[in-house]
């Protein structure tokens, strides 16, 4: 019987040093997300967790990937996602500015070095933004409930005596992302190489698992405080089948690949010429993973958002706000509709984004490489572009039946009358795609690593 050279994972050195130091540094970044940020006020983020609606669905999100911080308001409230944010904005800018374009293609190495430089210097005024509007945002939310309290700060404002108590929240919300960053940038320096922003995030929502499970068992029923309820064992079994189902076909899409014939010419060696090598360039079906679903979530909760700072208007503006408060607040038919079909957009506006950014036409051809029939340079990436987008198409419809697959699971249950099931938190499509993803590459990285430290299973038996 064949035996895997995982056997050896442990009794490599070098490997189990960076698996410990990888594990000692995630402990200190889950340590960190429950210290809270000064001056909380304990009974506003409670309140938090009660909100129904555009809001409710917000701090949802939130909450699952930042593992709980923003349920707890700490100061990783915000996570690493101000980094993500300025790192999406400078690849949505480079193919816009021609000097960024032109940088990234003379030089790829200087351009990747200048391109963290820049990630991380427009991270701190992101930060800052994201920390002031996060506050905002909570606190507005939680005015429009009517409960009593209607901020998560206990001094909060930018005059007398609460500037110095609201500086001190913010600052030390932008100093927690930096510090859940440079743990990352650790994690692939000293542990698993390249994947520490990734299992910082995988990290957060992994945490949240175990909650979501014991919630599933036993909570308080929020009609009687007295006591309790759990979900019915059918669901338990309806929810674990579509939770397999869904990481099954999550790993399909992300292995699909349509791969396209190459030749690359033959080289001289000595006074022979070699004859031309026939390879394959692989497209992948799925190249934009969950950006799309998050800028399809910002795009339709950023109304809600925004009439929430007007529902207490008694004029015509009020009345637009409440219409628009109630209809975006994911409650109605066509939200789950106008989800989808966004996921779909963004899924063919990112991927067009990054494959014109790869410029594989004029890579091939520096290379003296051709796709046979097709013409060098330019040709090349049209053709391939066409092919892309032609296979984005099925990437593209999975990705938004997972994005509104909790929409789906609700409209299930209610047929059976329950509305109110605790394990359709793990249905949340960010972060199943996330765990998947990440674990995928971590278990592609170990290999890599036996490999390179002799423990080959294919030499080994």
């Amino acid at each position: 019987m064949k035996r895997s050279s995982w056997r050896f994972l442990w009794k490599s050195e070098d490997i189990r040093n960076k698996l410990l130091i990888t594990l000692l540094l995630l402990a200190v970044y889950r340590f960190v997300a429950n210290v809270p940020v000064p001056g909380l006020n304990h009974a506003a983020v409670k309140g938090l967790s009660q909100l129904t609606g555009a809001g409710g669905s917000l701090v949802g999100l939130l909450d699952l990937l930042s593992g709980g911080a923003v349920s707890r308001f700490s100061v990783l409230a915000m996570g690493v996602y101000p980094y993500i944010t300025a790192q999406i904005i400078l690849q949505l800018l480079t193919p816009v500015i021609p000097a960024l374009e032109r940088k990234m293609k003379d030089d790829p190495r200087e351009g990747r070095i200048w391109m963290e430089k820049w990630t991380v210097i427009l991270t701190i005024p992101m930060a800052i933004l994201s920390a002031f509007g996060q506050i905002n945002i909570f606190n507005q939310m939680l005015s429009s409930q009517g409960g009593a309290a209607t901020s998560v700060l206990q001094h909060y404002g930018f005059s007398g005596t609460n500037l110095l108590p609201t500086l001190a929240a913010i600052i030390s919300m932008v100093a927690g992302t930096m510090f859940g960053i440079w743990i990352g940038q650790l994690i692939s320096e000293f542990g698993l190489r390249n994947q520490g922003l990734s299992l910082i995030i995988f990290s957060g929502i992994v945490s949240r698992f175990p909650t979501v499970i014991a919630q599933m068992v036993r909570r308080p029923d929020p009609l009687n405080t007295t006591a309790y309820i759990s979900d019915p064992w059918w669901a338990f079994v309806i929810i674990l089948a579509v939770f397999i189902l869904t990481i099954f076909g999550i790993v399909y899409m992300q292995l699909g690949r349509r791969n396209v014939p190459v030749m690359f010419p033959g080289r001289r060696v000595g006074n022979r010429m070699s004859m031309p090598v026939r390879s394959q360039l692989p497209l992948m079906i799925n190249m934009a993973g969950m950006i799309p679903i998050i800028f399809a979530q910002s795009f339709l909760t950023f109304p809600a958002i925004l009439a929430s700072f007007f529902l207490n208007k008694t004029n015509w503006v009020g009345k637009a706000a409440n219409w628009t408060y109630t209809n975006f607040g994911g409650n109605t038919w066509w939200y789950p509709v106008m989800f989808f079909i966004l996921v779909v957009l963004f899924c063919y506006f990112y991927t067009d984004v990054l494959f014109a950014q790869q410029d594989y036409g004029e890579n091939l051809k520096k290379q003296g490489a051709q796709i046979p029939g097709v013409v060098r340079g330019k040709p090349t990436q049209d053709y391939l572009t066409r092919v892309q987008r032609r296979i984005t198409l099925p990437g593209a419809f999975f990705l938004g039946i997972i994005a509104v697959l909790p929409n789906i699971m609700t409209g299930v249950f209610k047929l059976f009358g329950k509305t109110d099931i605790a394990g359709l938190g793990l249905m949340q499509a960010s972060g199943l795609l996330i765990v998947v993803g990440t674990v995928r590459e971590i278990v592609q990285l170990i290999e890599t690593e036996l490999r390179m430290h002799g423990y080959d299973d294919r030499l080994i038996n």
